[in-house]
């Protein structure tokens, strides 16, 4: 075996442990996928020989990797939450113990990933790689680029964010799971399903960008809301929107209309559709992988 095959074996043992690393830094299989192989590319080109810790290597530079693109996000970025389960995700790190693993599994929900988000990614790495890969400090701050002590406060306020956050985030799984649902049946004319999702007292208001449009100022009820909706939000997506679910259209790569959605259970109870956009560039808004 020549020193390139050694060295792509070693790298394949350690792949599982990259990709749930860069998962939970990016939320997004397909860019936890991408930091990994861009990290396989810095490999290929450093003097390997030199390494004496590959593993503690890999680590530091899947991080940096995930780091970099965590800051090239645009502020309406496209993330693609939660396209596995928690399960599959804790399989792909095999060197953790049970405990370990019940972790990393809890760790993966949608919700979390969300609160994740609002860290910075000096903050995220520290706290995702110590919190959840029991990464000691020194190697964090060399990673980082800052003191151990520094690390240490780094994750540290992102376990606070985390922790605070966590207390009152929404059952955003099951919101997501209503929008889905409310979207394919306005887009299959399926009346009847739609009913079902909207609360019988639901409202609907439209702002004045929006009405120009076409969309009507205000409705209630379930009936009206169902009428006025189906069939008409063909190319509309689910998004997350000031930390809810709701629905975004968009067009030319920027969101054209913004649906603000309230939930109560199962059951939307409020909708209002925004068409200003300078009101939606106001709007923490992520699309979300459909």
């Amino acid at each position: 075996m020549d020193q390139l095959d050694w060295l792509a074996a070693r790298f394949e043992e350690d792949r599982p442990r990259m990709r749930a690393i860069a998962y939970r830094m990016l939320g997004s299989i397909t860019e936890a996928d991408d930091a990994v192989q861009e990290t396989w590319l810095r490999l290929s080109r450093s003097e390997a020989d030199r390494i004496d810790n590959l593993r503690g290597w890999l680590t530091t530079a899947v991080g940096r990797t995930c780091v970099d693109m965590l800051r090239v996000r645009t502020r309406h970025r496209e993330v693609p939450f939660a396209t596995v389960s928690p399960e599959t995700v804790a399989k792909w790190d095999d060197g953790a113990d049970p405990e370990q693993q019940a972790l990393i599994s809890d760790s993966v929900g949608l919700a979390l990933l969300t609160v994740l988000d609002t860290l910075t990614p000096h903050e995220r790495l520290a706290f995702v790689l110590h919190d959840v890969f029991d990464v000691p400090f020194d190697e964090i701050a060399s990673i980082v680029g800052c003191s151990p002590t520094a690390a240490r406060q780094l994750a540290s306020r992102g376990r606070r964010r985390v922790k605070g956050a966590a207390v009152t985030a929404p059952d955003l799984e099951r919101q997501r799971a209503v929008v889905d649902a409310f979207l394919a049946a306005a887009n299959d004319g399926d009346f009847d399903r739609l009913i079902t999702l909207l609360d019988p007292d639901v409202t609907f208001e439209g702002d004045d960008v929006a009405v120009r449009g076409g969309a009507p100022k205000a409705l209630r009820g379930a009936d009206a809301v169902a009428r006025s909706v189906i069939g008409r939000v063909v190319g509309a997506r689910p998004a997350l929107v000031d930390g809810s679910v709701g629905v975004a259209a968009i067009h030319g790569g920027r969101a054209r209309g913004v649906v603000i959605l309230e939930f109560a259970g199962s059951k939307i109870v409020a909708m209002r559709l925004i068409g200003d956009r300078a009101r939606i560039d106001q709007l923490d808004l992520s699309v979300l992988d459909v």
